[in-house]
């Protein structure tokens, strides 16, 4: 740690894997590198059958790790389809710019009801809605939702990466339609980026202070969210963590989204950082040894938010700016909080 620069290494995350965990996540590496050999040339049926055995066997780990919540593992069968059908179009290299931002969008819709509203309760709220018909009077509807202030009333929204920035205000916006209050989570911003001249063994993370907006104060006690499309080693979020847990922050609780999340990644996170859950659309078996997901569906943030040039990346504001008019509509009140926190 410099005093505007916070580094974990590789090396910090590796102790909280045990022997067993080891032993599962070697046992997935040997059955993807079997499945491999049928890619090129391709072999489908022995494709199809190498992932459905790996699915059975994530499966069968997921069970030891109650805090891994995986869509089609926790999901009643019927919702599968739907699924898998997204994270196929994530994944499809012909998905263009804008197919993935909507793609993108219902995966954090299908993860926010998994987290928030699939479970079955009594309790109801309603949602009284003024309609365009005036005629003979002004007419109204009444339309019963989840009373669920209770688990998203203390949420903070917290931005790792350039490509978590759409998925947290989807989140927030998700946040926001739920509750009975219109209750707009706080944003906190963190600037954090891996090594990428290093590999999976050595990388490092690091979280830059100076281009990062939050206030400690607003964080603590708090459930935080976390939404990152992508989670390969779990790095990022323990790097932050970690550190506001050292300025004297206890989150109430942590809550990781990912469209795509490795086994190892989730278990990392679960077992480093207490009282958090991982909920993820789809788990990922391994990672190469760069630290990219396998198969993963390439840069997340390149494919949401266009790509930078080396000499002039863009900061969140400018990012947001070039999201457009119908994305600035849709999360006004997202946007207006970014600009708090960014702007003071």
């Amino acid at each position: 740690m410099t005093n505007d620069k916070i580094i974990l290494k590789a090396e910090d995350l590796d102790g909280y894997l045990t022997s067993e965990d080891m032993d599962d996540l070697k046992s997935l590496e040997v059955m993807f590198k079997e499945t491999m050999k049928s890619f090129d040339p391709i072999d489908e049926q022995k494709i199809i059958d190498g992932y459905d055995k790996m699915g059975h066997e994530m499966q069968k780990i997921c069970q030891k790790h109650p805090n891994i919540k995986v869509y089609s593992f926790v999901t009643e069968e019927g919702a599968h389809a739907e699924c898998s059908r997204v994270i196929s179009k994530l994944r499809d290299v012909k998905t263009d710019h804008q197919e993935f931002m909507y793609y993108s969008q219902r995966a954090y819709e299908m993860l926010f009801r998994m987290a928030y509203t699939d479970q079955h309760s009594d309790k109801k709220g309603h949602m009284i809605v003024k309609t365009p018909v005036n005629f003979p009077v002004q007419n109204y509807a009444v339309h019963k939702i989840p009373d669920i202030d209770h688990k998203i009333e203390n949420t903070v929204m917290c931005v790792m990466l350039r490509g978590a920035l759409l998925p947290s205000m989807i989140m927030s916006k998700e946040i926001q339609e739920y509750s009975s209050h219109g209750y707009k989570t706080p944003f906190a911003l963190f600037k954090i980026s891996r090594n990428d001249t290093k590999n999976e063994a050595d990388m490092e993370y690091i979280m830059d202070l100076n281009k990062s907006f939050f206030n400690l104060e607003d964080l603590d006690g708090k459930d935080l969210i976390f939404a990152d499309p992508m989670n390969a080693t779990g790095g990022s979020l323990v790097t932050v963590v970690k550190y506001l847990q050292s300025q004297g922050v206890h989150p109430k609780s942590i809550s990781f989204f990912n469209t795509i999340s490795t086994l190892k990644g989730s278990i990392r996170v679960t077992r480093a950082l207490e009282n958090c859950t991982c909920y993820t659309l789809w788990l990922d078996p391994v990672m190469n040894e760069k630290a990219y997901i396998m198969p993963g569906l390439g840069d997340a943030g390149d494919r949401l938010n266009g790509c930078d040039t080396k000499d002039a990346p863009r900061n969140m504001i400018q990012l947001i700016a070039d999201y457009g008019h119908n994305i600035s509509g849709l999360y006004k009140s997202q946007l207006y909080e970014i600009e708090k926190i960014v702007l003071g």
